[in-house]
């Protein structure tokens, strides 16, 4: 045994249940599945094949979408000169403890500080003040790949928190705060799709408290899910910018009467941290469980042989490979260097949907053993229909880990009616639902007595006396966060 395949064998199972300790259990996996590694700068991580095939899916999905509604991808630099930060006040001070500086170039000073790109908004509405000049220009809907910095000083945690990571905003301008409005919840509804029928989670819609907006956003709309670890996680976000950004930066147009108006913005992310909620939601003492169509690998095959049937067993499997290739993402898993039992275990840590295990038995009956990885189910599978059941199974492997996950968010919701009562269900890792007026006033208090925030309040809330100073309010959502 070569030494390669004995130090993986030491390391390949995990040493924590999930729900023995979840959070040594997270970072375990996120290792050991090699989703992610370490890196020298602390809170920053190498995203691995594997997690960066499932941003790559996500990529391709939500491309397609925003492109079929006329959207165009662009690329803007990530220094932003001091100057343009300073422009929108509120939006600075909301990163300005975040933003990370170049101040220096080789051995001489920078005339202006440059900040490694929070967020995109300013340098891109500085090219916006250049492009738009009439109401033919617009609407204007552009969107970005990148990376972005934020030098948090929380414990870091790979792709739920660091201080770099990756994501997609979307900046668009308008000729009304109408048409403005159709593009945020637009962008809204493709992220739900996304997050629920890709991702398989479920989530929780609504507006953000005027605390815990966007800086310099008009409103900001988001997508809230609950994480097995009794925390909230906020799954993308998209803001109504009103004309907040386009005055301090002179985007103006010609309307169609000839006269000049200020334009209306956009912006919309969604970053690699739903590869993290992918983790908590699905994952199992085993592992990564991965939903099938976000899955880099759905399918992998594993042929189990010995020296005297060795060449049946392997063309019978390349035959199988062969005839499912092109329907579906599969990982024909030939080494000889690893034992069946080994590759079962790594399939199982990585999270592939199926596995199909052929050995002399199966060629000899013309069958394949098919495994289940989110309920360890084995199922015989005859070759002649394997293909619409191998569909099958996969369509069914989504919706039960979206059912799961549905369950869990559900279950973990507590309707209280006092300060006592939220106090009890913030001790039990709960989702609290209660009534809420939206003044930063009210929600301070709660901040600083129970050391939460708001999370969403639905869009469809019911009308609520606010559970701090009793005057008329909605149902809003709190809870811990990450």
């Amino acid at each position: 045994m070569d030494n390669n395949n004995k130090n993986s064998k030491k390391n390949l199972g995990l040493s924590v249940k999930k729900y023995d300790n979840i959070s040594e259990w997270y970072s375990e996996v996120v290792i050991k599945s090699e989703l992610a590694d370490y890196s020298k700068v602390s809170g920053c991580i190498v995203y691995r094949p594997l997690s960066y095939g499932i941003w790559e899916n996500i990529q391709e999905i939500f491309n397609f979408m925003i492109k079929s509604s006329g959207h165009k991808n662009v690329y803007f630099p990530m220094l932003i000169p001091e100057s343009l930060l300073l422009k929108e006040k509120e939006h600075i001070e909301g990163f300005s403890p975040e933003v990370a500086w170049v101040t220096e170039a080789g051995n001489s000073k920078l005339n202006e500080k440059l900040a490694i790109r929070p967020t995109s908004e300013t340098i891109i509405y500085d090219s916006y003040s250049k492009w738009i000049r009439s109401h033919r220009d617009l609407p204007l809907l552009l969107n970005q790949w990148c990376s972005v910095v934020r030098w948090e000083f929380k414990h870091p945690k790979p792709f739920l928190r660091g201080r770099e990571f990756l994501w997609q905003e979307g900046h668009t301008a308008h000729a009304s705060f109408e048409d403005a409005e159709k593009e945020v919840f637009l962008i809204l509804n493709y992220y739900k799709d996304l997050i629920q029928n890709y991702l398989a989670i479920p989530v929780i819609e609504g507006y953000k408290s005027s605390l815990e907006k966007f800086a310099g956003a008009h409103y900001t709309t988001a997508l809230e899910s609950f994480m097995p670890d009794g925390k909230a996680l906020q799954m993308a976000t998209s803001h109504h910018l009103g004309q907040n950004f386009s005055k301090p930066f002179e985007i103006k147009f010609f309307n169609k009467k000839g006269e000049e108006e200020y334009v209306y913005t956009t912006s919309w992310g969604l970053s690699t941290r739903t590869i993290g909620a992918l983790v908590l939601v699905h994952g199992d003492d085993k592992g990564l469980v991965l939903p099938p169509k976000i899955a880099p690998v759905q399918i992998v095959i594993v042929p189990i042989f010995k020296e005297d049937n060795k060449s049946k067993v392997l063309e019978f499997s390349e035959k199988i490979y062969n005839a499912l290739k092109d329907d579906f993402k599969i990982f024909f898993d030939d080494r000889e260097n690893y034992t069946p039992g080994w590759k079962f275990n790594e399939s199982e840590l990585k999270g592939y949907p199926l596995r199909l295990e052929i050995g002399i038995k199966e060629v000899e009956d013309n069958i394949v053993t098919v495994f289940k990885r989110n309920t360890f189910e084995k199922l015989k599978v005859n070759v002649d229909v394997l293909k619409s059941k191998i569909k099958t199974l996969l369509d069914d492997i989504q919706k039960e880990l979206f059912e799961n996950a549905k369950k869990l968010l559900y279950d973990n919701i507590v309707k209280v009616d006092s300060l006592d009562e939220f106090e009890s269900a913030l001790k039990n890792n709960k989702l609290i639902y209660a009534g809420f007026c939206g003044s930063e006033e009210c929600e301070s208090k709660i901040k600083e007595q129970f050391s939460i925030t708001s999370r969403v309040i639905p869009f469809d809330s019911e009308e609520k006396n606010c559970i701090v100073c009793s005057k008329k309010g909605k149902y809003a959502y709190f809870s811990k966060s990450h």
